[in-house]
């Protein structure tokens, strides 16, 4: 996984950001916290981070899910990018570390826009189709446990309504899925989950090499 954006090398990198990226304080104060973690590499580049909301606000999207918190900033950079009366139902196991999400939700004013669910995010999806919640979301990001991807993926292609938005993070995984010597099994996961998708007629793919590798698939 990868906190900026794979191949560019440092120069062409920073000034790419430079020229690019117009981060609000709060999400910049947000990684500096996050910086913090020894699991910091987790959290997605501010590149990926506005990119999405630019594709949100150009949606007119206003109800979204977030699958895999950790410490909030994609849940925040959506929120910042939706009307007053959006929402995001945010998904993650982890209590602990939520809680910086949490603090900087409050910080930013969007604490109300973000209704954060502790439970298996699997569990939160089935529940969200069991209350009649599909065909419902406008947007959709996958960004946790690599295993499930495929299982998060056919539960959000069942609450997203048709014109809706899924992304999927780090699905170019540090760049092991194009070295066919690497056969752990999360790197398999990701690309059998990446072969299905270029294959599936339910959906309308593109493949960003943005940060670690973003996939947007449109359902149809």
């Amino acid at each position: 996984m990868a906190n900026q954006t794979l191949g560019l090398e440092s120069n062409l990198y920073q000034y790419f950001q430079q020229v690019s990226v117009r981060e609000a304080e709060i999400l910049r104060q947000l990684r500096k916290e996050t910086a913090k973690h020894p699991m910091a590499r987790m959290q997605i580049a501010p590149e990926q981070g506005q990119f999405m909301a630019l594709l949100v606000q150009l949606m007119g999207a206003k109800k979204t899910l977030d699958i895999g918190v950790f410490t909030g900033y994609s849940a925040l950079v959506v929120a910042l990018a939706l009307p007053a009366d959006g929402q995001v139902i945010a998904c993650d196991v982890d209590e602990e570390i939520t809680k910086v999400a949490q603090e900087f939700w409050e910080k930013a004013g969007v604490s109300h826009k973000i209704d954060l669910r502790i439970a298996p995010a699997l569990d939160t999806l089935e529940q969200l189709i069991a209350e009649g919640q599909n065909n419902t979301f406008d947007f959709a990001f996958i960004d946790a446990d690599k295993s499930n991807y495929d299982n998060y993926y056919e539960k959000a292609l069942w609450l997203v309504k048709p014109g809706g938005l899924i992304a999927i993070d780090n699905v170019l995984w540090g760049g092991k899925v194009a070295d066919p010597d690497i056969k752990d099994n999360r790197t398999q996961k990701i690309r059998n989950f990446n072969k299905k998708l270029h294959q599936d007629p339910r959906i309308n793919l593109s493949l960003v090499p943005i940060s670690d590798g973003l996939t947007l698939a449109l359902k149809k």
